[in-house]
């Protein structure tokens, strides 16, 4: 009886079923799921121990009071600078860091930007502006 027993087991295996081994790659950018790529990233990211040793600690310092007030006087500045453009007026912004001109010139307006520290100008020319409109 074990005989026939073992023999009906042994026969039972070989009727198993199988079927191909396909790889599928997880990286996507060796053909896997794009889906991958946000996940497979943090986790390199997370072991990841160098620092670069030119940044601070978090690579990022807030700009300081002074920073701001000085950013902000300056974006009004030029927005106030442009909008007297828009009315016919021409005027100039000079700050520590750049030189603007700008000039209306019956409906060309041309931005001339000087870089103070490297003297760089860019040169900006925008035609077919009407005054009236």
């Amino acid at each position: 009886m074990k005989k026939v027993l073992f023999v009906l087991i042994f026969l039972s295996s070989t009727f198993s079923y199988a079927s191909e081994l396909i790889y599928t790659p997880v990286n996507p950018n060796f053909g896997g799921n794009a889906l991958n790529g946000n996940y497979l990233l943090g986790n390199a990211q997370a072991q990841d121990t160098y620092k670069n040793p030119d940044l601070g600690k978090d690579g990022y310092s807030a700009p300081t009071d002074l920073e701001r007030f000085t950013s902000s006087l300056q974006s009004r500045l030029l927005n106030q600078l442009l909008t007297d453009v828009g009315s016919g007026n021409s005027g100039s912004l000079q700050t520590d860091d750049f030189i603007v001109d700008l000039v209306d010139d019956g409906g060309t307006l041309t931005v001339v930007i000087t870089d103070r520290h490297t003297n760089e100008v860019t040169e900006i020319v925008v035609s077919g502006l009407d005054p009236q409109n």
